[in-house]
């Protein structure tokens, strides 16, 4: 059964109803898991996305904050939730496909404004919230599952605009990458986005602070499709939709698809 997949931080699912309803008519995916949706379950805008095929929705959410949530055209039931770091945050849901894949779909703290955890709280969270996800692969290794979402750390040199400049720019120093790392290497994560394009600079977040975000181009791969070993080789088609970052009122992401045939 092959499906296709879109991870995208919609920041704000009720401000940005229109934009999701547009990828939905225009692309069409299977799946679609967003983060950053800042609304309670009850209040995300179903009515039009069920209209478009998207009857199905796993979901965790907080009023203003935070926000997980997975629309589906596919079947899909809840199989829990996870409240690493101790947050309390909206910040996981996982569900599980008729033909027994399970996604993951994870909004991982952004970590603040200095990479020093002695003066920045969240910057500590963020990294606890890593050991966290690493702890828990390990202890039940995942299979058959993809996990997908806003990870908030874009960790190649070419997966940011200028790697030197951004080794000391929360998102890109070694601390979080080996974090990030070390929770991928935990459940034998597959990168599948970059399987699939394993070469040149690919970004998924541009700044709301350029006053001309495509042409300055100062990107970060901050959004991830992950698989495990035994369904990644059933990943292709991976791609981002830059253009989108363009629309009217956009979130600062940029959606990330990859199709699976399993």
């Amino acid at each position: 059964m092959p499906f296709t997949l879109a991870t995208w931080n919609i920041n704000s699912v009720r401000l940005r109803e229109g934009l999701v309803v547009r990828l939905m008519q225009e692309e069409t995916p299977d799946i679609l898991c967003l983060q950053e949706c800042k609304s309670p379950v009850d209040k995300i805008p179903m009515e039009q996305f069920r209209a478009l095929g998207y009857t199905h929705m796993v979901a965790r959410g907080q009023k203003g904050y935070n926000g997980v949530a997975i629309l589906s055209k596919l079947p899909i039931r809840e199989v829990g939730s996870q409240n690493f770091a101790g947050l309390d945050h909206a910040r996981h849901i996982a569900g599980q496909l008729d033909n027994g894949v399970t996604i993951h779909n994870f909004y991982v703290p952004a970590g603040g404004d200095k990479p020093d955890r002695t003066v920045n709280e969240k910057f500590g969270q963020k990294l606890d919230y890593l050991s966290e996800m690493r702890d828990w692969f390990h202890g039940d290794r995942p299979a058959k599952s993809i996990l997908v979402g806003d990870l908030n750390i874009a960790p190649r040199e070419d997966d940011v605009w200028d790697h030197k400049k951004m080794l000391r720019v929360v998102s890109h120093t070694p601390e979080e990458v080996a974090h990030l790392g070390d929770a991928q290497e935990a459940g034998g994560w597959v990168d599948v986005t970059r399987a699939d394009i394993p070469d040149g600079r690919l970004y998924s977040w541009w700044s709301y602070r350029s006053p001309d975000w495509d042409a300055a181009d100062k990107g970060r791969r901050l959004d991830h499709v992950w698989a495990t070993p035994d369904i990644s080789s059933a990943a292709h088609a991976s791609r981002i939709r830059r253009d989108v970052r363009g629309w009217d009122k956009p979130s600062d992401h940029a959606p990330v698809f990859a199709t699976f045939d399993l």
